[in-house]
């Protein structure tokens, strides 16, 4: 959309950083990179270096992968090119799996031709006592490279860069920091478990990172949407480091839509300027307006509309009293208790077709318990009311089963064989050689290849539990195992045609005309974002075959979090009874109770994460005036011919 120069100046008046939003992260990355390079080519045609400096993480792979491509396909040189990186874990080996200077060698550099000593990463072994002068040295070789050109950053959801908590000085330099509890447990994942995650880190400092020449911020996600808004929109503060960047003269972010999601002109964009009125943005209004101001739709007024920039809407309609009526009936249609559709009834309303009234129907589950935790009422009530229901478990899960319950499940296969007479030498030596690799394991060392598949088992006899205690038939499950996920680490492979083969083969043999997956890309791992991938990929093939043109796909959140309530399509209730089945449906994942590998930065269990959720999206219905239930279960509709 072009915006014209008053909108612009309307959104700059809450907006202190420059903003560009691209509709992916690829998209953005490549963007950046492209400036990059060409900063890269000007100073090569002069004879002059450029200074880069460098983040880690999940953020920037994208742009390492396009910079690489760069590189070989268009013959972008980095002879010229000095780079700096932010920051790194304290102590910590430089081999180590989640060492960042293995992490530049295997993104980056050991892919492009910059020269050995052109390259600095913050070292994690240097001896305490060393640290002070090490992190002065550091700042030195900084500036006789004549300082950064470009600066790369990342923000955590608590505002930091590089490792600079809340709090921190803008005056301050590279130093030894703690890390906040907040930023160890989102990077809790790449490590076994919280008491792994180093407390320490080198970083440079804001001063450092200030003086740089241009600063690029990248942000992607939803779960960054928050923090960008406070970085971007709110008070310079150093309680959000992110946010002082506002008084750098040359900085801006690059953001997918995601990720800004929160800013003004996306969430409340009738306050930036003239707002295109369509039904979609037209429910978000009156919906944010009720919770705003905690009133049901039915008792806003012209007042209420007129006072929160909404007097458009007012104008179109004559009266908030037709408005109110119009999106409340709109609301209150996509409740159902039939989300299959409802047999022989006409409701031209309703979210789903009644017609067949017995549906061969899908659940594509990422993890083998993403079925129940996000969706099992909706699972449930699908068997009950007739339906032909199968779930398809994308993918194994097996990093996610910690090594104690791998060796109780051993130990009982061994006591199991002794109890009934059955030769337990070979599962005595699977239980002996596992205890062997435990004891000298590293954290996060890739499992052998034996444990990683008795992981997978495990996982496998969860799900096929859940679905006998559903009702569903053993040959109603699918175990895809999709290649992508088998890396046996929590960095995954890309997609591939093979797991899109594996998911167009599932589809021709079932012939669904209702098919759920998760639409969930908060994941911290990316592995529902790949799974969804794979699945649009092959609805894409087969859109043009005879039964897809009688199938719909309903989008699920995943574990993390809900759409928004002016998104959702269908909700589906629940009563009290209800949510005890459905809790007690996860409950049969018993190697994902407690303590659970790789989760995140949310410490509570499935269950509980699943049911606040729920319970949430029904108090938002009850809120805007709709009927009150215990529990909701909500979906989108995606349109793929």
């Amino acid at each position: 959309m072009t915006l014209n120069h008053q909108e612009i100046e309307l959104i700059d008046s809450f907006e202190q950083i420059a903003v560009d939003i691209h509709p992916t992260a690829k998209e953005g990355s490549r963007a950046v990179a492209q400036e990059i390079a060409a900063l890269i080519k000007s100073r090569q045609a002069t004879n002059q270096k450029v200074v880069l400096g460098l983040a880690t993480g999940s953020t920037p792979k994208y742009l390492y992968a396009e910079l690489i491509r760069l590189h070989k396909e268009e013959g972008l040189s980095f002879k010229n090119v000095v780079t700096f990186n932010l920051d790194e874990y304290y102590p910590i080996e430089s081999d180590a799996l989640q060492s960042y200077n293995r992490f530049m060698r295997e993104q980056l550099l050991s892919h492009i031709d910059i020269p050995e000593g052109n390259y600095f990463i913050p070292d994690g072994t240097v001896p305490k006592e060393k640290v002070k002068e090490y992190c002065a040295d550091y700042e030195r070789r900084v500036e006789e490279a004549g300082g950064i050109d470009i600066q790369v950053l990342g923000i955590g959801t608590n505002g930091h860069i590089g490792f600079n908590e809340p709090g921190s000085s803008l005056s301050s330099h590279t130093r030894l920091v703690t890390l906040d509890n907040s930023t160890r447990m989102a990077n809790a994942f790449e490590f076994a478990n919280m008491s792994q995650v180093p407390r320490l880190a080198i970083t440079m400092g804001l001063s450092t990172i200030f003086k740089a020449k241009r600063i690029i911020l990248l942000a992607w996600g939803t779960h960054k949407a928050k923090i960008v808004r406070k970085a971007v929109e709110g008070h310079s503060t150093d309680q959000v480091p992110a946010s002082l960047l506002q008084q750098h003269p040359d900085c801006k972010f690059v953001i997918d839509e995601q990720a800004a999601e929160e800013l003004t002109r996306f969430k409340e964009p009738w306050l930036t300027g003239d707002c295109e009125w369509t039904p979609k943005m037209r429910r978000k209004a009156v919906t944010s307006l009720a919770l705003k101001l905690n009133k049901p739709i039915l008792m806003l007024t012209d007042s209420d509309y007129n006072e929160n920039g909404l007097n458009d809407l007012i104008v179109q309609y004559g009266s908030a009293y037709e408005l109110n009526i119009e999106e409340f009936n709109g609301i209150r249609d996509t409740i159902t208790g039939w989300p299959g559709g409802k047999p022989g009834a006409q409701l031209p309303s309703h979210p789903e077709r009644s017609e067949p009234q017995h549906k061969r129907v899908i659940i594509f589950s990422p993890h083998p318990d993403d079925d129940i935790i996000s969706m099992g009422g909706t699972f449930i009530r699908l068997h009950e009311q007739g339906h032909d229901v199968h779930v398809a478990y994308q993918t194994s899960g097996n990093i996610a089963v910690t090594d104690e319950f791998l060796l109780r499940f051993i130990d009982f296969a061994v006591g199991f064989e002794g109890m009934f007479d059955i030769d337990r030498s070979k599962s005595s030596q699977i239980l002996e050689d596992a205890k062997a690799f435990l004891r000298v394991k590293k954290p996060s060392q890739k499992d052998t290849p034996e444990n990683r598949a008795i992981k997978g088992l495990i996982r496998r006899g969860e799900a096929k539990a859940t679905c006998r205690y559903v009702g569903i038939p053993e040959e109603n499950i699918h175990f895809q195992n999709l290649p992508f996920y088998e890396t046996g680490l929590v960095e995954k492979k890309p997609m591939s045609d093979a797991d899109v083969d594996i998911t167009v083969e599932l589809l021709r043999k079932v012939k669904p005309q209702q098919i759920f997956c998760a639409g969930d890309l908060a994941d911290p791992h990316g592995t529902h974002k790949v799974c969804l991938d794979v699945i649009f990929a092959a609805l894409e093939r087969l859109k043009h075959e005879d039964f897809m043109q009688d199938c719909w796909v309903w989008l699920y959140k995943g574990a993390w979090q809900e759409w928004n309530i002016h998104e959702i399509e269908m909700a589906v209730p629940m009563s009290p009874d209800q949510v005890l089945q459905k809790r007690l449906g996860i409950f049969i994942h018993q190697s994902q109770k407690d303590v659970i590998p790789f989760q995140g930065t949310d410490i509570r269990e499935f269950w509980q994460r699943a049911e606040d959720r729920n319970a949430n999206t029904a108090q938002m219905y009850d809120h805007l005036g709709l009927q009150q239930y215990a529990a909701m279960e909500a979906f989108v509709r995606y349109h793929f011919i």
